[in-house]
């Protein structure tokens, strides 16, 4: 069997938002860019790598999606419990300074966890948890 991961989703709250946050600070390219408003659908994903990518997507876009449903999908959101990613790069310290310039929420500054990994967090603009680890 030969399966690979070519997309995972994140929801987004303000599309726009979310493009600068993956493609102006993390340096993410726009591969695709559909709907309107705030209910666009964008791919992104890191340069020279088009295998893989990020769907921001509206959080709750899909019709069998109850009402309590969606109100608790926001508040998860709000709370930046309900969607994450965890990323990585050869060079955290200087990822995570770039990152740290702008305007993203820090929620963990570069840390050796006890488990051996070395990695940081933020929050992007819908609230998502994007942990980044230490490639060596």
């Amino acid at each position: 069997m030969d399966i690979t991961i070519h997309t995972t989703a994140l929801p987004h709250v303000d599309p726009e938002e979310s493009v600068t946050f993956y493609r102006d600070v993390l340096g993410f390219e726009v591969r695709s860019d559909v709907g309107t408003g705030t209910m666009r659908w964008i791919t992104v994903g890191p340069v020279g790598q088009p295998d893989t990518c990020i769907l921001l997507a509206p959080p709750a876009a899909d019709p069998g999606i109850t009402e309590d449903e969606r109100r608790m999908i926001s508040e998860m959101m709000a709370k930046g419990t309900y969607g994450w990613i965890l990323l990585a790069t050869k060079d955290l310290d200087t990822t995570f300074d770039r990152v740290q310039a702008t305007d993203a929420e820090v929620v963990q500054e570069p840390t050796l966890q006890p488990y051996g990994v070395r990695d940081c967090a933020f929050r992007d603009p819908a609230g998502n948890l994007v942990r980044i680890q230490q490639l060596d």
